[in-house]
C-alpha cells in the first residue's frame, strides 16, 4: 500500500517544476521556419524597388545639378578595345610614411611654386575665388588649360609628381611673383583639403606609358621618371630633408642643386637585416651605414634617377635597387 502525500509535501514538488517548465517554454518559442531563429535575409529577397523620384515640370532646371558628375564618353579620347590595367589604389602617406600638408612650397634656384595635397579638379575653384577675393582683374580665364590670366599675374595649375596632388605657380613674364604666391599659399592654406570639386576642370593625369619605371642596365638599378628635373629635384630635396634625418641609419649629408645631387648616409635593409652570427664572423662587428649619392640626370623630358656608392664598402644591385624603391615612393 502505497504511503499517502501530504498535502505540503505535493505543493513543493509541483512548484519545484515550474522554472524548468518556464525556461522549456522559452527556448521553444525562439524556434520559428527555417531554423531556431528567423533569418532576416530571406526578407531583403522580397523586397521590391521603390519608384524613382520624378521632380514637377515647373521646376527651375538652374537649380539643380549632379553631385558627382561623370564626363560622356566622348571626351575620353579613342575607344577602348581591351580591358584597362587597373592600378592599385595611392597611399594616403609618401615614402616610408610620411604625410604632406595641405599647402606646401617647392624652390629650384629663383623659381617657386606650391605643391597641393588635392586633385587638380578640387583646386581649380579655389584659383578662382582666390582671384575674385583680391580683386586681380581677371583678363582670361582657361580651365581646360589650367590657366588664368589676370592684370598682375598668371595663375597655372597642373597635376603634380604624385597622384591626387596639383601645382601652382603665380608668375609674371616667367618670373615667380613672391607676393602673389604669398598669398596664395596663405588663401589655400586656410581652406580644408575637403574643398568642392566640382567644377568644368579636366583633371590631368599621366599616361600609363608616362609612371615612374624601374629598369636594369647592366648591373645597376635606375629610376625613369617622366618629368623635368627641376620638379624632380624640388620634390626629392623637399622629402629627403624630412625623411633622411635619422643619425646612424639615413641621413641628408648635402645637396647640389647646380648638379641635381643629393649625398646621404644610408643603412642598407641587408645591413639592417644581419643576424649576430653574420656579424661575428664578418670584418665589421657593428652594423654600419654608407654614404650614397643620389644623381638625377636630364633625359629630354625625363629624368633618370641613379643611386652610386661614394663609400669603400659594397653596394650590391639588391642594396641599389632598394634605396631606388624608397626614394622614387616620394613620386607616387
Amino acid at each position: 500500500m502505497s504511503p499517502v502525500l501530504k498535502k505540503p509535501v505535493l505543493e513543493k514538488r509541483v512548484l519545484k517544476w515550474i522554472p524548468l517548465a518556464l525556461a522549456t517554454a522559452v527556448a521553444l518559442a525562439g524556434c520559428a521556419r527555417d531554423g531556431y531563429y528567423h533569418d532576416r535575409n530571406l526578407d531583403y529577397t522580397e523586397a521590391a524597388p521603390a519608384p524613382p523620384l520624378v521632380l514637377p515640370e515647373t521646376r527651375n532646371t538652374q537649380r539643380y545639378r549632379d553631385v558627382m558628375p561623370v564626363p560622356q564618353a566622348a571626351t575620353q579620347g579613342t575607344r577602348i578595345e581591351s580591358a584597362a590595367d587597373i592600378a592599385p589604389p595611392q597611399s594616403l602617406t609618401v615614402g616610408s610614411g610620411l604625410e604632406p600638408d595641405y599647402v606646401e612650397r617647392r624652390q629650384v634656384g629663383n623659381q617657386s611654386w606650391l605643391v597641393i595635397a588635392a586633385e587638380t579638379g578640387a583646386v581649380w575653384p579655389q584659383l578662382e575665388a582666390f582671384a575674385r577675393s583680391r580683386q586681380l582683374g581677371v583678363q582670361q580665364s582657361n580651365a581646360n588649360q589650367g590657366v588664368i590670366e589676370t592684370s598682375q599675374a598668371t595663375l597655372r595649375l597642373q597635376s603634380a609628381l604624385r597622384a591626387g596632388s596639383s601645382e601652382v605657380r603665380c608668375e609674371q613674364g616667367g618670373q615667380t611673383q613672391a607676393n602673389c604666391l604669398d598669398a596664395l599659399e596663405q588663401y589655400l592654406g586656410a581652406r580644408s583639403a575637403s574643398a568642392s570639386a566640382s567644377s568644368s576642370w579636366t583633371a590631368q593625369r599621366l599616361a600609363s606609358q608616362q609612371t615612374l619605371q624601374i629598369r636594369q642596365q647592366d648591373d645597376e638599378w635606375q629610376v625613369v621618371i617622366p618629368q623635368p628635373v627641376d620638379r624632380v629635384w624640388a620634390e626629392l630635396n623637399h622629402y629627403l630633408a624630412l625623411d633622411f634625418s635619422v643619425e646612424g641609419q639615413r641621413d641628408l649629408l648635402d645637396t647640389s642643386a647646380e648638379n641635381y645631387e643629393f649625398l646621404v648616409e644610408y643603412m642598407t635593409e641587408s645591413e639592417r637585416g644581419r643576424n649576430p652570427l653574420q656579424i661575428v664572423f664578418s670584418p665589421d662587428v657593428r652594423r654600419m651605414s654608407q654614404e650614397i649619392r643620389l644623381a638625377l640626370q636630364p633625359n629630354g623630358d625625363q629624368t633618370i634617377l641613379r643611386a652610386i656608392n661614394a663609400s669603400e664598402r659594397r653596394l650590391s644591385a639588391d642594396d641599389q635597387r632598394e634605396l631606388l624603391e624608397r626614394v622614387s615612393g616620394y613620386l607616387r
